[in-house]
């Protein structure tokens, strides 16, 4: 018993270094390409705990942006990574699989956690929303996904 917790214990580890650091990499580059600061993005991360302040905050508040990115990122592979047994269907098809975990992920974070945070408000832009939906489907719903079916598969006792 103390083993299979091991293991799962390194595949969440392992699928959330690998999801956290894709939907990262991919949120500088967009950054990058819209011409904007990186760091700023990652403040207007911090700006979910501490509001308009973190603008001010200097790069501290961008490695903050980081662990609560990282953070996030965590909750979110564990709770994949809960559900995925319970639920046989999602073992079915991992493309589809993280394709409805993506948009889970990004609708919850877009109309729940991000309203009830500190960040400043902005209007909704269709581009920018699809953008973002992309991104957390590829970077998170996919690897997840087809992390989770390894792990579960070759796992032994279990029929996945």
């Amino acid at each position: 018993m103390k083993d299979q917790q091991q293991n799962l214990l390194t595949a969440i580890i392992a699928a959330w270094l690998v999801a956290g650091t894709l939907d990262l990499s991919a949120a500088v580059t967009q950054t990058i390409i819209m011409g904007r600061d990186p760091l700023k993005m990652l403040q207007y991360i911090s700006s979910g705990l501490l509001g308009k302040d973190a603008f001010a905050g200097g790069i501290t508040y961008s490695f903050l942006g980081i662990a609560l990115h990282y953070f996030i990122a965590l909750m979110w592979t564990i709770l994949f990574f809960l559900i995925y047994p319970k639920m046989e269907w999602l073992s079915q098809n991992r493309v589809v699989t993280g394709i409805l975990y993506g948009t889970f992920v990004w609708l919850i974070m877009n109309r729940i956690v991000v309203p009830l945070s500190r960040i400043p408000g902005g209007s909704f832009n269709l581009k920018n929303a699809l953008i973002g939906l992309s991104i957390i489907i590829v970077a998170i719903g996919l690897p997840l996904s087809f992390m989770a079916y390894r792990y579960y598969k070759i796992k032994p006792g279990t029929s996945v």
